[in-house]
């Protein structure tokens, strides 16, 4: 009997100090590749989308905010980077997976279809696809 109770509470003790599982969740702000900007993604109804809210070298040469100057649509090419939506569309496709969205690259000024999948609660991965073509980076969760 004793026995018994010793084994009921190790078990409790584990379970109270198990590693949890990752929250699916994608929300917060996120730092891209080489720390070039912060992204925040949230809900856009019932799929998620992602702003740039903070660039490393927000101005440029001219000290002047960036630009989205190689945007492929000559309208758009004088609207500020920050603020501007590199995410859209995503939807849940299983656990810790996005697909079906697209991400805006204001370095080539051209959208992608994308899919993001969180890795662990500190890193998402997003990959950006042209046909077969893909690119992946590792995202760090800043918020």
């Amino acid at each position: 009997m004793r026995f018994a109770g010793i084994l009921a509470a190790m078990s409790a003790a584990f379970l109270a100090f198990a590693a949890p599982a990752i929250a699916a969740d994608a929300t917060g702000v996120w730092a891209t590749k080489e720390g070039k900007s912060h992204v925040k993604i949230g809900p856009c109804g019932d799929r998620l989308c992602g702003e740039i809210i903070w660039l490393k070298e927000p101005t440029g040469e001219d000290g002047k905010p960036k630009t989205d100057r190689n945007n492929i649509d000559e309208s758009l090419r004088s609207r500020p980077i920050v603020g501007l939506q590199m995410l859209a569309g995503f939807e849940p496709d299983g656990e810790n997976e996005w697909d079906d969205g697209t991400i805006y690259n204001p370095e080539d000024g051209k959208t992608y279809s994308s899919k993001m999948e969180l890795v662990d609660a500190n890193t998402l991965q997003v990959k950006g696809c042209v046909l077969m073509f893909c690119q992946t980076q590792s995202w760090t969760r800043v918020e």
